[in-house]
């Protein structure tokens, strides 16, 4: 008789578990002092042409320059420059590439402006007490570089991966058109292009595609009914989604989302860039919470409750508690009747405290069985509540060691209520606590990662204005509308006037951003600085870039910082005076907005 699915899926979590508990006998034993906690086409903008001052990277003769690679034998310490010179050193690479190499201007800025450290080993070459600009520029003009290293650290590379990564007898970007395609494809599609170098590093397959090969691809899971924003999310993370064909996992994770009535916009709401996910894990994670009893809405009140428990570690947790389980001496049937009789305990908290509270009882010194008894005839309260250490509960009850070794097994029950930290609270008080009305500025900044009376705290406490519940309102807006905590919270250290404005503003912004302009949410990683602009400046300048996208004088998707952070002099030279009509629509554009 052939066996069953269940029992298939059953023996699959079994051998994965049994794997997970021998790597863990290794790197977390289980030992009674041991606390474990879960805790698109191509540019017809960027053209190359002729280098106009060097040859083809490919003359083997050429004196070629890598800039890391001179500067790294050099002091670890690198010479400090002064911010104005850095300024200035910027605009003259910005110049080198755009009017010397021909590079775009899009690419040319950005190059300019986010490889600090390929600068910082360019001013070194000179004497950036004279005029840099001048002296910056002579260099270029003698020296070509490596023009890989600072487009690679624009991508997001630090230059210690650079050195693997680079391509050997190439020093100009035009020498690889094709890489270069496939970055303005991705670009172009709207993936910010601080996240395309963990896409290289991770797939450089997709690099090598040919023209509209990667378009197709990234429509390819458009087609399953995915949000643009939510495929630039994924693709970001998981950037083997893009090699081959569509990946087989990943359509059944999507199916088995939709069924429970979540999706994969779901999963793109709260995926981090900075991690991988493993599409066949949580669907074996999903399998099980189905086959040990969660109803399809049960599941999706857990995953709704605690995202983290299905997305980190790609729903490792579940695995972990389970493998202790199992460990501990508790049947395979036995733990899938008590994950059937008691749901809750696979949310963050509630597993967190069982996992504590197991390693309570193996401190106190309780044998493996008498363990067993009391997770399983208990499990509702010791997953509903966080246990005092052992020392604090011996000082409690003025015994020791021993005399609570005692007592526990001779009424478990009582001594486990005094243990406890949260008296009388049930099992829903822990899944879904009740947040202050007025949370103090000061916890509200604790919560978030700032250390208590540290000199950072201090300023973090004059700059943002507000009672501690309203900033923690506007926090929770920035998440709402789909960006990850730990996001945010690096967004309001980069830019903290950001929650500054009222929630109403806030989701002004993010409207116009989404929803007029077309960007994905994840633009504000990259440029968190948007939200600080008055909506004045946003639509006056967006406008006029919009017009010039019609006239097919723009690129599509530029960056925001490219948009709103340069001066009015320097904007209207490129976005204003590029076009025969534009000073005209850009006149009649503020007389509008006036």
């Amino acid at each position: 008789m052939p066996p069953s699915p269940l029992s298939m899926l059953m023996n699959r979590i079994h051998k994965r578990v049994s794997k997970m508990i021998a790597q863990l006998k290794h790197h977390v034993p289980l030992s009674p002092l041991v606390h474990e906690t879960t805790t698109s086409a191509q540019n017809p903008s960027f053209v190359w042409v002729k280098n106009r001052c060097f040859g083809s990277s490919r003359i083997a003769h050429l004196a070629r320059v890598s800039v890391m690679e001179s500067t790294q034998s050099d002091s670890p310490v690198l010479n400090r420059v002064s911010r104005n010179a850095r300024t200035v050193a910027q605009e003259a690479l910005f110049d080198y590439l755009h009017s010397t190499r021909s590079f775009s201007f899009m690419d040319a800025e950005h190059i300019s402006k986010n490889s600090p450290i390929f600068l910082q080993n360019l001013l070194s070459k000179i004497d950036s007490e004279k005029d840099v600009a001048r002296s910056l520029t002579r260099f270029l003009r003698y020296n070509p570089v490596n023009e890989f290293e600072p487009f690679f650290e624009s991508l997001g590379l630090s230059p210690s991966e650079l050195q693997s990564l680079l391509p050997r007898h190439l020093m100009f970007l035009s020498d690889d058109h094709v890489m270069v395609d496939n970055v303005h494809a991705l670009c172009n599609y709207g993936i910010p292009r601080g996240n395309i170098g963990k896409m290289y590093r991770e797939a450089r397959e997709i690099f090598g595609y040919d023209y509209r090969v990667l378009a197709s691809k990234l429509q390819a899971y458009e087609n399953l009914g995915l949000s643009i924003p939510t495929v630039i999310k994924l693709v970001s993370c998981c950037p083997l989604l893009l090699v081959g064909g569509v990946h087989r996992d990943f359509v059944k994770v999507h199916e088995k989302m939709k069924d429970i009535g979540l999706g994969m916009d779901w999963i793109g709401r709260y995926a981090s860039h900075n991690s991988t996910y493993n599409w066949n894990r949580m669907l074996d994670t999903m399998d099980f919470l189905d086959s040990v009893g969660y109803t399809e809405e049960q599941m999706c009140a857990l995953f709704k409750r605690n995202p983290a428990l299905l997305l980190q570690g790609s729903g490792k947790n579940v695995y972990v508690l389970f493998g202790r389980l199992l460990k501990l001496g508790l049947g395979m049937d036995k733990v899938y009747s008590l994950f059937m009789r008691n749901p809750q305990v696979l949310s963050g908290k509630c597993m967190k405290n069982l996992l504590l509270a197991m390693d309570f009882l193996f401190e106190i010194g309780m044998g493996t069985e008498e363990i067993v008894d009391i997770v399983a005839d208990d499990i509702e309260f010791l997953s509903s509540s966080s246990l005092k250490r052992p020392k604090t509960l011996c000082k409690e009850l003025k015994v020791k060691r021993v005399g609570l070794l005692q007592l526990m097994k001779e009424d478990p029950h009582k001594v486990l209520r005094l243990a406890s930290k949260s008296k009388g609270k049930t099992i829903k008080q822990v899944i879904s606590p009740v947040p202050s009305n007025h949370l103090e500025k000061t916890s509200f900044l604790l919560r978030w990662g700032y250390t208590e009376n540290s000199e950072e705290m201090m300023k973090a406490l004059k700059k943002f204005r507000g009672r501690g519940d309203q900033l923690q309102e506007r926090f929770d807006c920035l998440v709402q509308a789909g960006l990850d905590c730990n996001v945010v919270s690096k967004i309001i250290k980069q830019a903290p006037n950001v929650l500054n404005q009222s929630k109403d503003v806030l989701e002004k912004k993010i409207s116009c951003l989404t929803d007029s302009l077309n960007y994905p949410l994840d633009s504000l990683v990259a440029f968190p600085a948007y939200l600080c602009y008055d909506m004045e400046r946003i639509n006056l300048r967006f406008s006029m870039y919009l017009w010039l996208k019609e006239k097919g004088a723009a690129k599509p998707m530029l960056s925001l910082s490219t948009l709103l952070a340069c001066s009015d002099a320097r904007f209207v030279k490129y976005f204003v005076d590029v076009h025969p009509e534009g000073p005209a629509m850009w006149e009649s554009l503020k007389s509008q907005k006036g």
